[in-house]
């Protein structure tokens, strides 16, 4: 099954949760039950089977210059991925699937 926390947030939000060395969580419509716990987020960042925001962040910048207004952290069957919506200079948007654990970019989608 997978499961997704839906981490949307412009880029000043972002920044306020990267200077104070947190991780903003906010809901996605989908019901209580289909989202991981902002606890288990937690549990999985200091386990290691996540890396930090502030990481994603950097590499998904790296990847694909332009804002990010959307961060996504999808559960399917215990493997973790980032999806990671960035605008650039020309108002595309790009789409990227990050791996949670490495930071690896799985795949990336223009439109």
């Amino acid at each position: 099954m997978k499961t997704r926390t839906c981490l949307s947030a412009t880029l000043s939000a972002v920044a306020i949760a990267v200077v104070m060395g947190t991780t903003t969580l906010m809901a996605s419509p989908a019901a209580a039950d289909d989202r991981p716990r902002a606890d288990e987020v937690r549990k999985l960042r200091e386990s290691g089977k996540i890396l930090p925001m502030e990481d994603i962040l950097n590499r998904s910048r790296a990847a694909q210059p332009g804002q990010i207004v959307e961060i996504e952290l999808d559960d399917d069957g215990g493997r973790y991925t980032y999806e990671v919506k960035i605008i650039d200079d020309t108002s595309r948007v790009h789409k990227l699937e990050l791996d949670a654990s490495s930071g690896e970019v799985l795949s990336r989608k223009t439109r």
